[in-house]
């Protein structure tokens, strides 16, 4: 029997040419298996007919089923077979040689903004002539650093296809249209280099963009940043006009972080009405049916997390919003909680004391003040536990009171059940806020690394000019995360003392970070405006697991830890003078005047003028001082799960989840492999998230935390029959080490969805 190859839809039909099969394996991967070859031939023979497409399938799924600890290799010779295909599909779509790998790069922007994929302006900002120069850049080896994997995520998810999915940008492509997005305002005598730059730190995989961008970037439609937190005002007003805006960022790929800890609780009073509130809880499931149906064009529902204050007097029920028991009518299970904690909170844990809850609606009529609006300026004293301790002594005041253990131990059932709520410590986070002087953080976003100044936004008036009525809001402060991230596992090498790499890369992972500030097209007004108050920009890494097995260091030592401070203090050195160097170019934020960062607090604050690197730290101070910044905030370190598969290496400051294992989903099976994983790195990976001990993972993010002037997307993980007191030592380590936010508590078993919200 003759086994026949169909093509192009079943038009064309050829004999199966066995040599020719093999030839293709031998020339485009390393494999020399004769086993892996003979199951190729006896099941493509074994078909009486089968499709050209489907022989790849079974190259690409016969070389994965190879892939375990000993035989990494294989999953790099799925990606060259995968490769192959893409190359070929765009090929024929674009009319090119194959051989060639990538065809005519101008004359892919011409198709597909003729398609309505790409929006113009490339072709219009760059004549053809630059572009044809820029297009040389473009090196197809680099396609040879993704593991299938990767490959696979960035060919399925991100790289631009016409409406009907056809394949037309392949990968390098897909990096050279992000560069050439973001540079695409700079002025013209410098925007090649800086052009050759961005792909040059892009195709190496030295760094990611954040998701949207790397989705959307040259594209027709999509804004470029990640995550937004709103502050939702206690007005009727003010809670629909906030959750239309978190629909409209919703529906273009926005996770949002939403703070309800100014609206009132549970029987406050309504113009005098007593009794008449129904607290934040109607609105909190209001917003989950706002995630669930605003699904992103049908790729993925909306998410949403939301935060209230320790001492808001709806806390307990909004504990157990997420929880699998219970009155359903009192559920929300599509979004994420967070709480926020006051130092003085968790000092009543530690001692066992009793704490109060208050309806802030009333505080701030019967008091004069909003408790929320206030915080501990120094570690043990401050405005907020003397105007806490003054309503506690108030009998004008309505109050309940409860063992803050009993609150504790609420937190860390619903954790151990549901991964949240994530712990948002506001004292310290509002202590190094480097604009503490424009504005209060009250919370944070959906993955728990950003920090910035939030204030609600006020409808204050309507008119009517004809059948045309005008609104008029005073806008507050809607944060908005622009994210990139810094490869740790490639960008700094094992045996790189000079860290070259990273020297070369932050100035214009910085600057690209800095221009989707300008680029982007955001729905929601206020957060374009805030976006430009602050110019806000969230560097981040991930790696850090990868990093440390390619430099044979354990996770659980010292070494580790004295590591994560040197190596975090030397990134915010770059960052920070990259940002000053941006600032003498086009000038410094807005709101720079009497910041921290002006001030010097920020570095007086965090020690830097009394320790090793003294001097170096000053200049920084000094030259901050006369310059400016050009970004009020700068580092954050997010989730990144999904980007750190395609640049192959580990996600965030996570240890990995075991050195080899098989991903499952409804329609896939695949191998993950910790990346360089050897004889040399496996006893560091062995090592792995389950079985390090969480103290030291808290140990390395307070050593990080001190350089990064945002916070960290840090998760604990923890079997699920762990003990109270244990995992009550680790929020407390938490929090007095310094830490600012804790993501997920990734229990053995909490089913939790990683965010993609926030990967960069």
């Amino acid at each position: 029997m003759t086994t026949m190859i169909t093509k192009d839809h079943g038009n064309r039909k050829l004999a199966f040419d066995k040599e020719r099969l093999l030839a293709f394996i031998d020339k485009n991967t390393l494999i020399n298996s004769a086993e892996y070859k003979e199951k190729i031939i006896r099941s493509v023979e074994a078909k009486e007919e089968i499709n050209a497409d489907h022989i790849t399938d079974l190259l690409v799924n016969t070389a994965l089923e190879n892939v375990d600890e000993a035989n990494t290799q294989w999953t790099y010779d799925a990606a060259k077979i995968y490769l192959k295909e893409l190359y070929k599909k765009a090929s024929q779509n674009r009319a090119f040689d194959k051989e060639l790998k990538y065809g005519d790069f101008y004359g892919l922007l011409k198709t597909l903004a003729g398609k309505g994929i790409y929006a113009p302006n490339i072709l219009e900002k760059y004549s053809r002539q630059e572009i044809i120069e820029l297009a040389s850049l473009i090196d197809p080896d680099r396609d040879l650093l993704f593991d299938y994997i990767g490959l696979h995520t960035l060919a399925t998810r991100y790289l631009a296809t016409d409406h009907q999915k056809n394949t037309y940008e392949l990968p390098q492509e897909r990096w050279l249209v992000i560069a050439l997005h973001l540079m695409q305002d700079e002025p013209i005598e410098k925007r090649s280099k800086l052009v050759a730059e961005s792909y040059w730190a892009l195709s190496n995989l030295y760094m990611t963009v954040a998701t949207p961008t790397l989705a959307n970037a040259g594209l027709a439609h999509g804004q470029l940043s990640s995550c937004f937190i709103d502050t939702v005002e206690d007005s009727l007003m003010g809670i629909y006009n906030s959750n239309t805006d978190v629909a409209r960022l919703s529906k273009d790929g926005g996770g949002i972080g939403v703070y309800m800890g100014k609206v009132r609780s549970r029987g406050s009073s309504i113009k005098g009405f007593k009794g008449a509130s129904s607290g934040v809880l109607p609105w909190i499931k209001q917003l989950n049916n706002t995630a669930v149906s605003v699904d992103q064009l049908g790729r993925r529902k909306g998410a949403i997390a939301v935060y209230l204050d320790v001492w808001h007097a709806d806390i307990l029920s909004f504990l157990d919003l997420k929880l699998n028991n219970g009155d359903e009518r009192q559920r929300a299970h599509d979004i994420f909680t967070g709480v926020c904690l006051p130092d003085l909170f968790m000092e009543q844990v530690e001692r066992r004391g009793d704490w109060y809850l208050f309806d802030p609606y009333e505080v701030k009529n019967v008091m004069g003040y909003s408790l929320e609006d206030l915080y501990d300026e120094k570690k043990g004293s401050g405005s907020f536990r003397e105007k806490y301790d003054e309503c506690i002594q108030s009998n004008a005041l309505n109050k309940t009171k409860v063992p803050a253990i009993q609150i504790m131990a609420r937190i860390m059932k619903s954790q151990l059940e549901t991964g949240t709520p994530f712990m948002f410590y506001r004292d310290e986070v509002n202590r190094k806020n480097p604009n503490k002087h424009e504005g209060m953080v009250y919370s944070s976003n959906l993955c728990t690394e950003i920090m910035q100044n939030m204030s609600p936004t006020v409808q204050y008036d309507e008119t009517v000019d004809g059948d045309t009525i005008i609104t008029y809001k005073k806008a507050g402060d809607f944060v908005v995360c622009n994210l990139s991230s810094v490869n740790l596992g490639k960008a700094v090498h094992a045996n790189n003392d000079d860290q070259d790499v990273l020297k070369r890369l932050i100035p214009i992972q910085v600057r690209m970070l800095d221009n989707v500030i300008d680029l982007n097209t955001i729905d929601v007004k206020q957060a374009t405006i805030t976006n430009k108050k602050y110019r806000a920009v969230g560097l981040g890494t991930f790696g850090w697991h990868h990093l440390l097995a390619l430099k044979g260091i354990n996770w659980e030592s010292k070494q580790a830890v004295a590591f994560a401070d040197e190596l975090y203090e030397f990134i915010s050195q770059l960052t920070i003078k990259a940002s000053v160097e941006l600032a003498k170019e086009k000038g410094a934020y807005s709101k720079f005047k009497g910041s921290d960062w002006q001030t010097g607090d920020y570095f007086k604050q965090r020690g830097y003028l009394k320790g090793l690197h003294a001097d170096a730290w000053t200049e920084i101070m000094n030259d901050v001082a006369e310059h400016g910044m050009r970004n009020g905030y700068l580092m954050a370190v997010a989730p990144n799960s999904s980007t750190s598969v395609i640049a192959n290496s580990t996600a965030s400051i996570d240890p990995i989840f075991k050195p080899f294992y098989h991903e499952e989903k409804k329609d896939y099976k695949l191998p993950v492999v910790a990346p360089d994983l050897d004889h040399n790195t496996y006893e560091v990976y062995r090592r792995s998230a389950y079985i390090v001990d969480q103290r030291w993972s808290v140990q390395q993010n307070a050593a990080r935390q001190r350089h990064i002037d945002q916070s960290i997307s840090f998760n604990f993980y923890v079997p699920n029959n762990i003990k109270a007191q244990v995992m009550l030592d680790l929020h407390l380590q938490a929090w007095d080490s310094g830490l600012k936010t804790t993501y997920y508590v990734r229990s053995t078993a909490s089913d939790i969805e990683d965010c993609v919200w926030c990967e960069s």
